[in-house]
């Protein structure tokens, strides 16, 4: 039951971006969210530890069985690309344009997500990989997105950056293939559960046709 990180993200339709003070930590908060249904995690290079994380959960199932779809955010370096991708990465993301990092993906054939605010960058990326990270997307609000899902059909957009959970339809409706959350999702398991449960879609025939 394995599929692409981008119709595993447009199924889940938000990816919650971990920052945390160590790996233990990262494994535990991504333990969660695999109990509460959540299949598609992101952690970040600017956790202490992070390689270890990955390696950690990178082999871990939702909780309907799923594989795990585990990628590194705030990778910009093609060493950061290397080791990601070495420790287990499903994907990687950059906040910014990271023409190192691209290249690195490219090499091994990976998932790269590259970010970008101005329409020039994000439309580079959507360019070279059919996707691109809208940061901070905050900055902008739904009504930019909005307007770079007019002039660039297709693409999986994906904002984050000072997004609350509480406004995560306002960017689903605005275009947003999944809306990435750095902060506000519950510890409660049902809670957290129901944050997930709520916008999640069909993914594709691999899934069972599920999203859940």
């Amino acid at each position: 039951m394995s599929c692409h990180p981008y119709a595993a993200l447009a199924a889940q339709r938000l990816l919650p971006v971990l920052r945390t003070p160590g790996a233990d930590d990262a494994v535990r908060r991504t333990e969660a969210l695999l109990a509460a249904g959540c299949r598609v995690v992101e952690l970040t290079t600017t956790t202490p530890g992070w390689a270890e994380a990955v390696a950690r959960t990178a082999p871990l199932a939702d909780a309907h069985g799923r594989p795990a779809l585990i990628g590194v955010g705030t990778v910009t370096t093609a060493g950061q690309a290397e080791t990601a991708l070495d420790a287990g990465a499903a994907f990687l993301v950059s906040p910014y344009p990271a023409p190192e990092a691209r290249a690195a993906a490219g090499r091994r054939g990976a998932v790269f997500i590259e970010g970008g605010f101005t329409p020039g960058e994000i439309a580079a990326a959507v360019r070279s990989a059919g996707a691109a990270k809208v940061f901070p997307a905050h900055v902008g609000g739904p009504g930019f997105l909005r307007s770079l899902t007019a002039v660039l059909p297709g693409a999986v957009l994906l904002p984050t950056g000072g997004i609350r959970p509480a406004e995560v339809r306002d960017w689903l409706d605005a275009g947003a293939a999944a809306v990435g959350i750095g902060s506000g999702l519950p510890d409660d398991p049902a809670e957290l559960a129901a944050v997930f449960a709520e916008p999640a879609g069909p993914c594709c025939p691999a899934c069972g046709g599920t999203g859940r």
